[in-house]
């Protein structure tokens, strides 16, 4: 199929998993990371920037798990050890560091999809999204994941590569390859989706 037009009607920026964590001593964490981690999780925020510039809505996702740990499911089964604990440093979003405004969205899950036991599916539809741009946290999970199931939802996916953190580089690279493979152009680097907010948002002002 022909490749489809960065920005596809009315997009939406979701801001996966950006936690204080990441800008904090990652040896505690519960989750291993890719050098360069925190560099990319900080760029994301120029993203978030161009999105409010654009009049683009921001959804911020966090991950929050009870401290009696009833809602980590089969979570801790592989490689993740305890992480994301209701009370803990690393837990809360990274609000500062990512300019989260009061007119932005909050939304908190307890797995890794967006979608999985969320409000996401509703407030998508009411801000009529077709397009979902993707940054934070990890490429390799909760990002995978969540484009997985924007893409059978049927929207538009964008995934920054620069602005995504894997488990490892080797994690991040496949998963990047195996979203590029479900949609061609997925894969995009942080300055052309900035570039293309921001014609959205002169074009979507004159109209």
């Amino acid at each position: 199929m022909a490749r489809q037009p960065t920005l596809v009607g009315q997009p939406v920026l979701i801001v996966v998993d950006i936690q204080k964590g990441a800008f904090l001593d990652r040896a505690d964490a519960g989750i291993p990371s890719m050098p360069g981690f925190r560099d990319n999780q900080a760029r994301a925020r120029k993203v978030v920037d161009a999105a409010h510039d654009a009049g683009i809505p921001v959804i911020f996702f966090q991950e929050i798990h009870r401290r009696d740990m009833v809602d980590y499911g089969r979570e801790l089964d592989g490689s993740e050890d305890v992480h994301c604990l209701e009370g803990n440093p690393g837990t809360p979003v990274a609000a500062e560091e990512m300019d989260m405004r009061p007119t932005d969205y909050f939304i908190h899950k307890r797995r890794y999809s967006c979608f999985f036991g969320t409000e996401l599916e509703i407030l998508l539809k009411g801000l009529k999204a077709q397009t979902l741009i993707l940054v934070g946290a990890m490429t390799d999970v909760c990002v995978h994941y969540t484009f997985a199931d924007g893409h059978q939802h049927d929207y538009y996916m964008r995934v920054i590569s620069d602005c995504v953190g894997g488990t490892s580089p080797q994690a991040h690279e496949a998963s990047l390859n195996a979203m590029e493979y479900l949609q061609e152009g997925a894969v995009m680097v942080s300055d052309d989706i900035c570039a293309a907010m921001h014609d959205w948002g002169k074009t979507s002002t004159a109209a």
